[in-house]
Order: C-alpha cells, then structure tokens, then sequence
C-alpha cells in the first residue's frame, strides 16, 4: 500500500493525528468531493430531480456493500446508523414470551438495552455467553446454552472497548447447526476486517458509515439474508418498503430494501458508496494487514511504558487499542492528547457493562488506528505519553 499517496487523499491528516477512527475515521477528499458536490447540485436542481439524474451512483451503494460482503444486492438496505439497522432487524423478530436472546459478554449498551426492552415487551429472556480465557465467546459454552427456547444470537463482533475480535464464523455454524437466527453486530469491524457473509452464515448484519469505512456521520446499512428475507416482515413498512395494492391490502418488498424508508439522506448515501468503492479498490485484506501491523505497533510501544496497561483481550485483535495509566484517568489523558491535537476517546463502563464490571474497569482511552496512520504519529503518541507521566 501507497501510505504516502493515500494520506494525500486525506485532508485531515495535516490537522491532527488520528487515533478515534473507531469513534469516526477521516473522510478522503474524494467522499467529500462526492457529497458536496451532490448537495450543490441538490440545492441548484431540485431534490427529486437530482435523485433522479444520479440514479445509477445511488444504485451504485448496493452493489460495492455487496461486494464488501460477499452478498448480493438485493440483501443490502441503506440506514441513517447502525443502531436503526440492528433494531429494524431485532424488533421485526416474532418474539413470544420464554423465548431466549443468546448474547455476548461484549454486547453493547445500545443492543443490551433492546434486549432488556423486549424482555418488558415480549417477555423474552437474555442469555448471556461467558467469556474463555481468552476474553473471547466461549463457542463451547455457547452450544450448551442452546435450547428449544432459543429465538436469536446477537453478537458483536468487534466490542468498542478492548481489542477483540469475536470468532463470528464459528458461532455462525452453531447457529446454523441449531437453525437459530444470527444478528451480528459489524459496526466496528466493516471496513478494517475482511466480512463475508457466507462464512460468517449470519442472517442479519449491521453496520455504520463514519467508523472504519470512512463515510460520513449519519449512515449505515443492514445485510439480511435471502433465505431469510421472506419470513421477516418489518416493524414498520411505508411506500418504499411495500406497495399499497389495493383499499385493505399492501405488498411488502421481496428485498432488503423493505428494512428502508423512503425519504434518506441521499448526499450521505452517495458519500457512503464513494466510501466504500475506494475500501474495495484498495481491498479489505490490505486494509486489515496494515490495520493489524499498526495496532501492534502502538501495542508494543505502549507497553514499553511502565505506567501503561493495555487492556485489550482476545486471540485475534482488532485496530482497537485500549489501555489505563496508573497515574492517570482515561479522561485526564484524552484532554491532554486533545491539547497536542491527538484524537482519542474515553469508553466507559455504560457502554459494554458486562464486561467492564467483570474485568474491574471504568473507564479505558481508546486508540484506535486505521491504515492511513503511521508509526512515527504512533512515536509522538509514545512520546508524549512518557511526557506526561515524568
């Protein structure tokens, strides 16, 4: 990979190091050049008008994130976030009271606070999957707690706190095995970790624009399985998502994209697509070697410090680089990198409770690089660090 060249595509580079792209990646010029310039013509055109005339490059959105996935256009639907993506899935689910949502220790606060609402709404129970030693799912233990009760498993992939890459193919074959739907959650993963579908065998996958695809804020999508697309009617279906067909009688689509609404945010849309189009062109393994080397990078360079504790779990880790001081908080560190225009950010034990409460922590400052970072930004994070705790 050209580093050189592709930090020339990124005007932020020369603003501030970078190290929050699993908060919100830089975008390139190109994606900005590409929402922009829609906006203009938007506002100089008209709204329907404009949609109309770029047709093809909003269609366009389909084909590159079924081509990130290894899916087909018809299983790709365009959300404003991940969270509308995953709770369109999740509370589209025919749950019946006793059922059972199998999660993971990692799940986040968001997706664990849908599980508690459908425990109120439904009367639904949550089962948690405990951790092995390496921090991970336990697949093990995973199909013990298989029941006839069992309705879904809701995984994330990659957690918001520590590093860790969930085995997602081999809890996809548990779930097959069982014939149990299987939501992942891939907000952390699409765009620096190769995601196929197949593989995985999930029937639902979620995600967002602005982390490592580099879109912009406001955008996401939803992969839903063909084989599943016909037993699953949305929670909530309008003109886009169904054909009203007669006085007492709708149609809803026979593709994903009757987990759309009509009326998006197209600038972003098209934004998101541009985004996704340079992710397949320099390609997802190239991406996730760099993103590997550089995580492991700043992993060894932090834990040359003595007053440093990378808090990071799991076999396979991901960009997600977390860790405490000993002198001090995660927030104290966040303002002081912020001062030296270093982008971090501070996850807290609300956001993934289960397993912050299981391994003590409250807080951790959150690293998280991407492939257009380097090791001499990595070299003046260390630095600086070792500056603060004299």
């Amino acid at each position: 990979m050209d580093i050189t060249a592709l930090r020339n595509e990124t005007p932020g580079v020369n603003e501030v190091i970078h190290f929050n792209n699993a908060g919100a990646s830089l975008i390139t010029q190109k994606t900005l050049d590409a929402q922009l310039g829609y906006l203009k013509e938007e506002a100089l055109l008209g709204g329907y008008e404009t949609a109309e005339k770029y047709e093809k490059r909003i269609n366009a959105f389909y084909t590159e994130i079924a081509k990130l996935l290894n899916a087909e256009p018809k299983e790709i639907a365009y959300t404003e976030s991940a969270t509308v993506a995953w709770e369109r899935v999740f509370f589209s689910i025919d749950f019946k009271p006793g059922d059972e949502i199998v999660c993971d220790h990692t799940s986040y606060a968001s997706n664990y606070i849908a599980h508690l609402q459908a425990e109120q709404r439904y009367g639904t129970k949550t089962v948690v999957i405990p951790a092995n030693h390496f921090g991970e799912v336990d697949v093990e233990a995973l199909k013990t707690l298989i029941s006839a009760k069992t309705k879904l498993i809701s995984i994330t992939h990659m957690p918001t706190n520590g590093g860790l890459v969930n085995p997602a193919e081999a809890i996809g074959r548990v779930a097959n095995e069982h014939h149990i739907l299987y939501l992942l959650d891939a907000c952390q993963s699409a765009g620096q970790y190769p995601l196929d579908v197949r593989k995985i065998g999930c029937d639902f996958l979620s995600s967002t624009g602005r982390k490592y695809l580099r879109g912009p804020r406001g955008t996401g999508f939803l992969y839903a399985s063909k084989k599943i697309l016909k037993s699953i009617t949305p929670i909530n279906l309008d003109l886009h998502s169904a054909e009203w067909n007669s006085i007492n009688s709708f149609k809803q689509l026979d593709n994903a994209k009757k987990f759309e609404t009509w009326e998006s945010n197209i600038a972003a849309k098209i934004g998101l697509m541009t985004a996704v189009q340079q992710i397949n062109e320099i390609g997802i393994d190239k991406i996730c070697n760099r993103v590997t080397e550089v995580a492991d990078y700043l992993r060894d360079e932090l834990s040359k410090i003595k007053e440093i504790t990378v808090q990071d779990i799991g076999r396979v880790k991901s960009g997600i680089v977390t860790f405490t001081s000993s002198k001090f908080t995660p927030l104290e560190m966040k303002k002081f990198f912020s001062e030296n225009k270093i982008n971090t950010v501070t996850p807290t034990l609300s956001g993934t409770r289960i397993d912050m409460e299981a391994r003590k922590l409250d807080a951790v400052l959150r690293s998280s690089v991407h492939y257009y970072n380097t090791k001499e930004e990595i070299d003046t994070f260390a630095s600086l660090i070792k500056q603060m705790h004299r």
